[in-house]
């Protein structure tokens, strides 16, 4: 049964737009930290210039594009608004943005007033957020659209996963400030709860949504979305308990758990290749690609991670490069250009009371094979990323510079679409005049396709 859809709830553009913008900037900005960084920042994940990067990523990049998304795809796909919409973007946009850059300049000069910045900044932004969040999904918890319950349990897990990284991450940074008794555990339970937790289960949810709306694929199976995120959720459970309850002697058990949630996320990636295997359109667009790319690179995560238990070897950064860029950016990236053009579609004609010719289509505003130029680079740059977490003395800098490449050439896509977008506004509203001046009456909307 396909969901039924409330487009008269979504959002105005500058929401998720605000948001959206954010991701290509901090991706150049990552790559060319790592590009003037050099080799140093992928020989551990220790190092300063390493946590900038990751923060860079998770922050700047990852967290920007899911909140923007999560902003416009939660009214229309379930009916349910975040509190103060309009407000909660701007604060929230501000905050994590600036507190972002605090943090990661925290990291690299290991100034304590900038952590105290970033502390204050990145609390009030995600407090804003998860405020905003559980209020709107509790005011609005009635109203929820019909085959909306999977989208909201990963989203509200999500969000309460967001809230124990949030807290973790508080007191990490903290510990740079005040002589706090914060273990490195905490360090390894921040990066799960917010890599598999806050990034896996909302691009998990979004992608319940997305994946069948727009590449026109059936329905994810009911077995997997309504129980998937509760495994994993109570999967991070058991492995925060059992890490902090003995972390020596419980090696074996967190390994087991982290096997499970590995293999947790491997359903997803099976269940996800074979819906767009198996898509109603046979030939695959660029947003496929980068799907597939997102998806093999989950799927690599568990061959590392077994070897790295077997081999008693080192493999953090490679998993990181493998989940942050290769999962996590492959498939915001491939969104973007299915979000964007949309939204821009949408917000042109969704005012009109007359079917005109100047709104554009939304294959006009973003057209494919743009997206599939930047789409080759930014696969030769994961590929050249990952290759750089094993051999960091070769390849970093190569890397770096294909990142950046990359970043740009999505930037100037996304500007060429904004442009497209005001050009169009300026016929609309030429073109409406004609029209009213000549009384014209009433037609259907614009077709997007």
């Amino acid at each position: 049964m396909q969901r039924a859809l409330s487009f008269n709830s979504s959002p105005r553009l500058g929401v998720p737009l605000r948001f959206l913008i954010n991701t290509p900037l901090f991706v150049l900005l990552a790559a060319l930290l790592l590009l003037w960084a050099g080799p140093s920042a992928l020989g551990s994940r220790w190092t300063g210039h390493a946590l900038a990067l990751t923060h860079l990523f998770t922050l700047g990049v990852l967290a920007s594009a899911m909140i923007g998304a999560m902003m416009q795809i939660l009214p229309v796909a379930t009916g349910i608004n975040m509190l103060a919409p309009r407000a909660t973007s701007i604060a929230t946009h501000l905050l994590l943005t600036v507190g972002t850059l605090g943090l990661a300049a925290g990291f690299l000069t290991v100034n304590p007033a900038l952590f105290q910045l970033a502390i204050l900044l990145l609390g009030g932004a995600f407090a804003w957020l998860l405020i905003s969040g559980f209020c709107g999904l509790w005011r609005d918890r009635r109203q929820a659209t019909k085959g909306s319950t999977e989208i909201l349990v990963a989203t509200r897990l999500a969000l309460a996963a967001l809230l124990v990284t949030v807290v973790m991450g508080l007191l990490l940074a903290a510990s740079f400030v005040w002589p706090l008794p914060v273990s490195r555990l905490f360090t390894d339970l921040h990066s799960a709860w917010g890599l598999l937790g806050w990034v896996g289960l909302l691009v998990m949810g979004m992608s319940y949504q997305v994946i069948p709306m727009f590449q026109v694929t059936e329905l994810y199976p009911k077995v997997l979305t309504r129980w998937l995120a509760i495994v994993v959720f109570v999967l991070l459970l058991a492995f925060g308990a059992n890490l902090l309850r003995d972390p020596l002697g419980g090696v074996e058990i967190g390994y087991t758990l982290a096997i499970l949630l590995l293999l947790a996320y491997g359903a997803y990636a099976y269940a996800t290749f074979r819906l767009l295997w198996n898509r109603k359109r046979p030939q695959a667009d660029t947003t496929t690609r980068f799907w597939h790319t997102a998806v093999f690179c989950l799927a690599a995560c568990i061959p590392v991670w077994l070897a790295q238990i077997i081999m008693d070897a080192d493999r953090a950064v490679t998993l990181g490069v493998l989940f942050i860029v290769g999962f996590a950016w492959s498939a915001v990236n491939g969104m973007l250009y299915k979000i964007l053009p949309f939204l821009l579609w949408y917000n042109a004609q969704r005012d009109l009371d007359v079917a005109l010719r100047e709104v554009p289509k939304v294959k006009q505003i973003l057209p494919d094979d743009m997206a599939a130029r930047q789409y080759w680079v930014h696969l030769a740059a994961v590929a050249m990323l990952v290759a750089a977490s094993l051999w960091p003395a070769d390849f970093t800098r190569p890397a770096a510079l294909l990142l950046a490449v990359s970043a740009l050439w999505l930037a100037a896509n996304m500007a060429r679409a904004l442009l497209f977008y005001r050009r169009a506004l300026k016929n609309i509203a030429c073109a409406l005049a004609v029209h009213h001046g000549q009384g014209v009456g009433p037609h259907a909307g614009s077709d997007p396709s």
